[in-house]
């Protein structure tokens, strides 16, 4: 029987904040293979995501807040256990989707570990880690995304697609990080959000965010589907919003810079995006 640290630490509502690049890469198909969709759809969110998440803290073991989960209990050798099964299972299941996707899906799997992986753990450096990252929740899923559920014998995949995904992530990834800084450095990990510092961490952030609508914008309209970018935008203005208060009151004070307001900024960006993807899906296929 599961432990409830064990299912508390796979942070299954993780994946909700990483689904909008898995949304893109549907977003911008204009034929889609329903039941690849469903089986990458569950294997990335309800297997790979979480095996990670649950990798991740048995080697951190963090008594501070993590991401999604304000006090985390004590991990063991159960969570451990059950992230290997999970990642197995993964990989196994991928095979009933394609080759091409199971090879992903352990590129995945491999990279993950070292970023994690005491031995290794390319989280420890900045640059290493931050790529380590958004490479492969940003490109890497919209590509394996993108090449296996479209529908046709084409397996182009657009390199804007897999810029936007790894800017956007790029650009997310640095925020959650914001609250942790002192915990992170007890830990001998020096993150790209903690080198910044508060407010450089804002200003990166939303400079990639501008740079990732832009090339959206671009890729949109040579593609004559600037309709689209529009669309989004209306969902992103709550985002833009709440990150400009949010980011001046950290300018004012490091304190706001805290648990709780990561968590917000992170359930708002990931709903409000998640829902602009799901809008175009709709209008693309239905409309």
């Amino acid at each position: 029987m599961l432990q409830r640290s064990t299912i508390q630490l796979l942070r299954f509502p993780f994946s909700w904040f990483l689904l909008p690049v898995y949304l893109f890469a549907l977003a911008m198909m204009n034929e889609t293979n329903i039941y690849a969709a469903l089986g990458s759809f569950l294997l990335i969110h309800l297997l790979l995501y979480p095996a990670s998440n649950g990798y991740n803290s048995y080697m951190d073991r963090d008594e501070g807040s993590i991401g999604g989960v304000k006090n985390p209990m004590a991990p063991t050798k159960q969570l451990f256990m059950v992230s290997v099964l999970m990642d197995a299972a993964g990989i196994f299941l991928s095979l009933f989707i394609s080759l091409h996707f199971a090879v992903c899906y352990f590129v995945y799997v491999i990279f993950s570990r070292l970023y994690s992986y005491r031995g290794v753990r390319l989280k420890k450096y900045p640059i290493a880690g931050y790529l380590t990252v958004v490479l492969n929740q940003g490109a890497l899923v919209f590509y394996m995304v993108y090449y296996n559920v479209q529908a046709g014998a084409t397996h182009f995949v657009p390199w804007q697609g897999m810029a936007v995904s790894t800017l956007l992530i790029g650009a997310f990834y640095p925020i959650t990080q914001v609250y942790q800084h002192e915990q992170d450095r007890k830990d001998g990990v020096y993150t790209i959000s903690y080198k910044l510092g508060v407010r450089g961490t804002f200003v990166y952030c939303g400079t990639l965010y501008a740079i990732a609508f832009a090339l959206l914008a671009w890729y949109l309209q040579q593609s004559g589907e600037l309709r689209y970018f529009f669309i989004l935008q209306v969902w992103f203005l709550p985002v833009i919003a709440w990150f400009l208060k949010w980011a001046w009151q950290c300018f004012k004070d490091k304190a706001a810079a805290n648990f709780k307001n990561t968590m917000r900024m992170n359930w708002l960006a990931s709903t409000c995006t998640n829902m602009a993807f799901i809008t175009v899906i709709i209008s693309r296929h239905f409309g």
